[in-house]
C-alpha cells in the first residue's frame, strides 16, 4: 500500500514519529512535507495529499495537524475524498469499514506517539465493508457531492 502523508507546522513535532510508524508497518510513503516547523496552511497540504489519492498514486492519506480538524475540513472539500478525524482505534477502523474514509486526520496536540501507532495501524488494516447497506450509503454521499457540484455549475 502507498500512503500520501503531510503535516502542517502544528503537526511537525510528531512528523518523524508518524513516518517511523509508516515505515514499521511496511507501507510506501509519498511525503508532501512540511519538513520544518515553518507555518504552512492545511488547505495546501490537503490538496497535495488528496490529489495523490485521486490520481491513483496512493490508496490512502494521512494528515497531521494540531487537532486534525483543519486537515479534515480541507480534505473533505476535495471531490471523491472522505476524511475523518480519528483519535481512537475504533473510529479509525470503522471510519474505513463503514464510511469509506481514505484520509486519516490526526491531531498532534491531542494524541501521543503510542496512540498514533495504534490508530494508524487500525486505519491501514481496515477495508471498506461489502455489506450492501454501507455501499448504498456511500453511493448516497457520492450523489450528494454530484448534486452540489451541479448546483454550483448552474450558478456560474
Amino acid at each position: 500500500m502507498t500512503v500520501a502523508f503531510a503535516n502542517d507546522h502544528s503537526g511537525y513535532p510528531m512528523r518523524e514519529e508518524v513516518l517511523r510508524i509508516l515505515s514499521d508497518v511496511g507501507v510506501d510513503v509519498i511525503d508532501h512535507g512540511n519538513n520544518s516547523p515553518e507555518r504552512v496552511d492545511f488547505p495546501d497540504l490537503a490538496r497535495r495529499v488528496c490529489n495523490s489519492i485521486r490520481q491513483g498514486e496512493a490508496e490512502r492519506g494521512i494528515m497531521l495537524c494540531g487537532t486534525g480538524l483543519g486537515a479534515a475540513i480541507g480534505a473533505n472539500k476535495i471531490p471523491g475524498i472522505r476524511a475523518g478525524v480519528c483519535h481512537d482505534v475504533h473510529s479509525a477502523h470503522q471510519g474505513v469499514e463503514h464510511d469509506n474514509i481514505s484520509v486519516l486526520c490526526l491531531g498532534a496536540k491531542i494524541i501521543g506517539p503510542w496512540l498514533a501507532r495504534e490508530i494508524i495501524t487500525a486505519f491501514l488494516k481496515a477495508r471498506f465493508s461489502t455489506d450492501e447497506y454501507f455501499r448504498q450509503r456511500d453511493q448516497k454521499v457520492d450523489e450528494m457531492e454530484l448534486d452540489f457540484a451541479r448546483e454550483l455549475k448552474d450558478r456560474i
